[in-house]
């Protein structure tokens, strides 16, 4: 995979070069024509050879010889040259600011001399024509200067064409050694992160550290976070699974019992020879445990709709006081718990919540019941409302720190409920419904010193 990376990377580096010089090619021809074209007048309008071709309209004739206006003279000192007007022998018949050392006659060679190499004084000479008149224009001191050279065409375009196959083969060169060096940098941290991705694919969620991680530190970051949070989700679900597999074994232990009892009983009551009163005795144990199975079922199925957050909550303005203060009545009217030390204390009469009274009823409840069911009977219990929300205190036995860090877990049974029977969903409930409210719960114990459960909505 990394060498495919390094292959592709190389080819498009090499690519875009190619294109490059082409392009750069093709758009010095395209100018190179264009100026032929369409000329040099833009380039050149202040140039001595524009100049010289441009003087004829300062020349006219008068008796029979030419004449050099004042506005060509003028022109003259303004460019910082001088003039000669020439016969058809050579010979200067009039001059404008010329060096009083400057030739009279010209030869034909003379002329062709000065135009291509200039004189002794560097000055640059231009020639123009003006009807039978040749007119010989100097510039000393020139900022330009004149090139002139000749070529064979054939081997003009066989060296252009060989050049521009060294320059394009050593482009690509350099190109494919500098592509190569960053190709390396970039493709080994994309090959290593593709290889990541193929780790996590494969439910390997290691946590790995790179060195030179250059640009692509942000990505490593990320997917570390990534893998973590997977290996936090993938053992939440084992154990997850592993305390739903344990339920599933609890409730089918617990189910068991009560339907061998249901079946029994019922057996019992087939027998001819029963009393009434065995009868009456048979139904009621048939009675009250297809209860603890309905019970046990309806628990799996709140639990569930809490989880998915598939249960509507029925909401309404509730005062706090009055709305507990009558559960623990509740509570205390059970026969079951009529002998319990519970409490009821309120110091916010005025606090209102917009609850489900149904459900938030069953969570307090849960606590309630785990308070009295999980301890001595000479437990006191507290329920107390405050502006701050709802306090449930008992001084019980308390909770090892093993079990709070599981106490709400879904199926998760203490190590001190051996011999009491329930169904285990009871303070996983409780927090779906709380937290199904917006509610948060906090939960602090001391082995030996009790429990309490604050329980607050933020409205």
């Amino acid at each position: 995979m990394k060498w495919k990376l390094t292959v592709r990377y190389l080819f498009s580096v090499l690519s875009i070069v190619f294109i490059v010089v082409f392009v750069n090619l093709f758009v010095l021809v395209g100018i190179l024509y264009y100026q032929q074209v369409n000329g040099n007048d833009n380039l050149t309008a202040d140039t001595g050879e524009n100049f010289t071709r441009q003087f004829s309209r300062y020349l006219s004739i008068e008796d029979g010889l030419p004449v050099i206006s004042d506005e060509g003279v003028q022109a003259l000192q303004e460019f910082g040259g001088w003039l000669q007007v020439l016969d058809q022998n050579g010979q200067v018949v009039t001059a404008a600011l010329s060096p009083a050392d400057a030739p009279t006659h010209y030869s034909p060679i003379e002329l062709v001399h000065i135009y291509k190499y200039m004189d002794d004084q560097f000055t640059t000479y231009y020639i123009g024509q003006f009807e039978e008149y040749s007119y010989l224009f100097g510039a000393k001191d020139s900022e330009e200067e004149r090139i002139i050279f000749m070529f064979n065409m054939k081997s003009f375009l066989s060296y252009v064409s060989k050049a521009f196959v060294g320059i394009t083969i050593a482009d690509l060169f350099i190109a494919m050694l500098v592509g190569l060096l960053f190709s390396i940098i970039i493709t080994k941290p994309v090959s290593y992160m593709i290889d990541r991705i193929s780790q996590l694919k494969e439910r390997n969620f290691a946590i790995q550290n790179m060195k030179r991680q250059g640009i692509f530190k942000p990505v490593f970051s990320n997917l570390n976070s990534v893998s973590e949070t997977l290996q936090a989700h993938e053992e939440e679900r084992t154990k997850l699974e592993k305390m739903r597999e344990e339920w599933i074994s609890n409730v089918s232990h617990d189910l068991k019992t009560p339907l061998a009892s249901v079946q029994g009983f019922a057996e019992l009551l087939r027998e001819k020879d029963v009393t009434e009163s065995e009868r009456a005795e048979y139904a009621e144990v048939i009675e009250r445990k297809a209860k603890y199975m309905k019970e046990l079922l309806d628990d799996f199925n709140l639990t569930m709709r809490l989880r998915n957050q598939e249960m509507p909550l029925n909401r309404e303005d509730t005062r706090l006081e009055s709305f507990v203060r009558e559960l623990v009545i509740d509570v205390l009217n059970d026969p079951k718990y009529c002998d319990c030390a519970l409490s009821f204390n309120s110091d916010a009469p005025d606090l209102k919540w917009n609850i489900d009274r149904h459900l938030m009823k069953r969570a307090i409840l849960n606590f309630v019941n785990n308070a009295i069911i999980h301890n001595d009977h000479d437990i006191q219990i507290t329920v107390s409302v405050t502006a701050n929300g709802i306090t449930i205190e008992d001084n019980g036995k308390g909770i090892s720190k093993r079990d709070m860090n599981q106490i709400f877990d879904r199926y998760y049974r203490g190590t001190n409920t051996e011999d009491i029977h329930g169904t285990g969903l009871g303070l996983a409930i409780s927090r779906d419904i709380i937290e199904a409210h917006g509610g948060f719960i906090t939960l602090t114990s001391e082995i030996g010193k009790g429990t309490k459960v604050r329980i607050w909505i933020e409205e």
